[in-house]
């Protein structure tokens, strides 16, 4: 794991101290070395940077920037297949200097090219230099672990693990994008290939983006995409040769993902996902796992229990740490550096705690995410399907109908219930469209479209994403709503969230469920064998109790949240009021402040107002005053 960062100049206004600036903002993604290079071509200067986290190959050998003839490489991630690969290579006539991955990824690209992909199993953001081409190649692994960022203005393009580093260049101009800011608040997060700023992207994953050094002409290419397998035929295969064939392929990657040269420990929440991970790793190995969890003292946000019990059942060497108020009040001022653009999953909290807990004991860390996108974990899986499958087509239309006309305002009783202003427009949205996409569309958004214009100034255009996919055919309902949550909460939430988290205390973060390879075979599995009789992840949960009896997993999910809810009605009641006020509003001339504090002080008071709301605004305000106000 690392950090990577560089440029391409075509108007001179870069040079190797602004190079090594915007890489070494990068450092805590890469203690333990740093390297630059500069190239100057006929019509660019390109300069390339890394901060390196040492993982495998800990010698001098594993430096980078790595040349091999014409080709130059920046590599953040893992190929945990490459000794596979280089034994490809080798029959090949290639020769080896280190026992490190880069090595092995470059000299597969100068073999095959980007074919070299194809033979890839890992996490990756990389950037290549071809000299003799003359291009420079920026690729994303197939899900979106790792990140990358580029910006360009057909003068100058930046390009890096985070966006932290384009402000270490003179070139950038961060100009904020209302739209994308809108989808923030929709959301909570801004969904690829958008970012907080105009004329910066997240590349997409399982893309390639490409520019000529001669001519400026760039290409955006796609390598893999996960929908084209949630579109074939379902396998037709026996419930028993499902439940092996998955069990074998987890099994695989999970192990996959403990080649390390240094310790490696397992984020254990106690529920089905991380369970799976520690049980299968301890059951099929003869060293003692390392796991960790955190808890909290206000029970109905407590998972440390549950976590200690399965580990205990299991034998790993577990570590437990209950964090309070004061904690998370010391960390809240770190989040707008962490997560440099706008980003509030109610997660981060405890994940940035239980990074830093665990980065005591081990330099490498497997987290469970993507069990829930893949396996059909979420209830807004089961809600979307239920709503529109659920009521007669005529039915919905005439609620859709008759909820136009009526204000949720005037309904007795049910007004006064938590967040029913929002979920009363939300069905009616649904009925109205009756589709399974639209209502997990719009159940995913904590502020509706009209909530959204209600509290921001200007003209808003509306953004499409992967939500707003038309005109394919999918397998079943079900996995029509799994492709659209792994090219969106998944890649953009979920990923991004780990990424940073463990990166800001340098760690590396892995991802064992979502091996392409698992996703691929997964995405084929009729969703029948995901959701079964209102039973979610039917299929892991036959396979962990194989591993674990049914009475330690059979208890209700949590989210793995902190009770910030609880929080900032108390002890951190100033923090919120500090950053959420007419005046620090009113300075970005962005926002409507009077609807902002109205929800603040009904929040505040008592009523049962959904504190996501809340939370994001705070979250862009202190933001705001980190990257943009200074």
């Amino acid at each position: 794991m690392c950090g990577i960062s560089g440029f391409c100049d075509f108007q001179s206004s870069s040079s190797p101290d602004i190079l090594r600036r915007m890489t070494d903002v990068l450092q805590h993604r890469g203690p333990d070395d740093a390297g630059y290079a500069w190239f100057q071509t006929a019509g660019a200067a390109v300069g390339m940077g890394h901060r390196r986290l040492s993982i495998l190959d800990l010698s001098q050998s594993g430096h980078q920037p790595m040349q091999f003839q014409h080709l130059t490489i920046i590599f953040n991630g893992e190929i945990y297949n490459f000794s596979e690969i280089r034994g490809i290579l080798e029959k090949k006539g290639y020769r080896f200097q280190s026992r490190s991955d880069t090595e092995v990824l470059l000299k597969g690209f100068h073999c095959w090219g980007t074919d070299v992909l194809r033979y890839c199993i890992g996490m990756y953001a990389f950037a290549i230099l071809d000299e003799q081409a003359q291009k420079l190649y920026l690729v994303r692994d197939r899900v979106g672990v790792k990140p990358l960022y580029y910006y360009w203005d057909d003068r100058l393009l930046l390009f890096a693990s985070e966006l932290k580093s384009f402000h270490a260049h003179p070139g950038f101009h961060p100009e904020i994008d209302p739209n994308a800011l809108a989808l923030f608040l929709e959301y909570s997060y801004i969904p690829a290939p958008y970012t907080i700023f105009k004329n910066t992207h997240k590349l997409l994953p399982g893309h390639i983006f490409s520019i000529d050094l001669a001519t400026r002409e760039t290409s955006l290419s796609c390598y893999w995409d996960v929908s084209s397998y949630y579109r074939s035929e379902p396998l037709d295969l026996s419930p028993e040769e499902i439940l092996q064939h998955t069990e074998e392929l987890m099994l695989s990657s999970y192990q996959y993902r403990m080649v390390a040269d240094v310790p490696v420990g397992v984020f254990l929440s106690g529920g089905y996902d991380s369970t799976s991970v520690a049980a299968l790793l301890q059951t099929h190995s003869s060293n003692q796992l390392k796991t960790f969890t955190i808890g909290f003292h206000e029970q109905a946000f407590n998972e440390a229990a549950d976590a200690k019990a399965i580990a205990s059942y299991l034998g790993t060497d577990h570590y437990e740490w209950y964090v309070t108020a004061a904690d998370a009040e010391g960390m809240l001022s770190r989040i707008p550096e962490i997560y440099d653009e706008p980003f509030a999953d109610n997660s981060v909290v405890p994940t940035i705690l239980v990074s830093q807990f665990a980065s005591r004991e081990v330099k490498v860390v497997l987290s469970a995410d993507g069990g829930d996108e893949i396996f059909g974990g979420y209830k807004k899986f089961n809600q979307s399907l239920f709503y529109t499958h659920a009521f007669p087509r005529w039915l919905q239309l005439s609620l859709s109908g008759i909820m136009k006309w009526i204000s949720p305002d005037l309904i007795p009783v049910l007004k006064d219930q938590y967040n029913f202003s929002t979920r009363y427009e939300k069905m009616a949205r649904i009925w109205k469209d009756g589709k399974p996409k639209s209502a997990l569309k719009l159940i995913s958004q904590y502020m509706t479209e009209k909530e959204v214009r209600t509290i921001l100034a200007g003209e808003i255009e509306t953004y499409p994403t992967a939500f707003d996919i038309n005109g394919f055919a999918f397998s079943d309902s079900l996995n029509e709503l799994l492709n659209i949550d792994v090219k969106t909460f998944l890649v953009d939430n979920n990923l991004v969230k780990v990424d940073r988290a463990t990166m800001s205390v340098s760690i590396e973060g892995r991802e064992p469920m979502l091996d392409h390879r698992l996703i691929e075979w997964l995405a084929r599995i009729p969703g029948s064998m995901k959701i079964r009789n209102g039973t979610n992840k039917y299929l892991l949960k036959q396979i962990v109790h194989k591993y674990i009896p049914v009475d330690l997993m059979d208890r209700p999910k949590r989210p793995f949240i902190a009770p910030l809810t609880i929080w900032f009605k108390q002890q951190l009641s100033d923090r919120l009021i500090e950053f959420v006020n007419e005046d620090a509003l009113n300075k970005t001339g962005l926002f409507h402040s009077d609807p902002i504090i109205q929800l603040r002080d009904a929040y505040l008071s008592g009523k049962k107002i959904n504190y996501q709301k809340i939370w994001q605004i705070l979250v862009f305000q202190m933001w705001y005053q980190k990257w943009i106000a200074k």
